[in-house]
């Protein structure tokens, strides 16, 4: 059987419990919060492979991390998602927090309403800021695991338009009709400052289920680890 596959971030623990502590404060809206233990950064989804083609990926996600070090990456802001603009990392599509961000962002600021005129935002998430080495990692990930290329209008701050990828974390997915239906819309623009060293990335699986994707570690890979 076919696994479903991308590349994530995982967060620290007391990042995690910071940002469940957080999101109390938004139990009365119609959301579904991510779970505690499914925080994490994606950075490329692969979509569905086979076992050989697995550990091939396991394989060369290994070397390059071996060959990176370690970087840092800062958080500024929880707020509605995604704006008017912004870039999906190629070959997002298919996860379900990614569904939505199809437009490029303009890293000089944001649109102020989220989803764009007349569309409703679709998530709460902490927002990042642009950060050059895990863009280049995500790069060098891209150009091994996809050899064939890909439409680099995708690609996170490849140029396609004027495109980049602001890092996100996904903290709950909004239920659309409820939210509509409700009789004021809440903002939520709340500065949140946290920096998350980024010491290793993971192959995960992901399983869809009804109550929300359950993720799973395949492979970790420690960045700068030699032998």
């Amino acid at each position: 059987m076919k696994k479903r596959i991308f590349i994530a971030i995982n967060l620290p623990e007391d990042i995690k419990n910071k940002l469940v502590a957080r999101r109390e404060e938004w139990a009365d809206l119609p959301v579904r919060f991510t779970k505690k233990n499914s925080l994490h950064l994606t950075i490329i989804f692969i979509g569905y492979v086979a076992d050989d083609e697995m550990f091939d990926i396991c394989r060369k996600v290994k070397e390059i991390a071996r060959a990176y070090q370690s970087f840092s990456l800062n958080f500024s802001r929880i707020c509605l998602g995604p704006p008017a603009r912004i870039a999906t990392p190629a070959r997002h599509a298919d996860l379900p927090e990614m569904q939505s961000l199809q437009a490029g962002a303009s890293h000089a600021g944001w649109q102020s309403v989220a989803g764009g005129p007349g569309k409703a935002p679709r998530l709460i998430w902490l927002e990042g800021e642009r950060n050059e080495p895990l863009f280049h990692l995500t790069q060098i990930l891209e150009a091994a695991i996809f050899p064939g290329g890909f439409d680099s209008g995708d690609s996170p701050g490849a140029g396609g338009g004027g495109k980049e990828f602001i890092p996100h974390i996904t903290l709950a997915r909004i239920r659309q009709m409820d939210w509509r239906n409700l009789p004021q819309k809440p903002v939520i623009n709340q500065q949140f400052s946290v920096e998350v060293k980024v010491e290793s990335i993971e192959v995960m699986e992901s399983n869809l289920q009804r109550g929300g994707d359950e993720y799973a570690v395949l492979e970790s890979a420690e960045l700068g680890r030699q032998g």
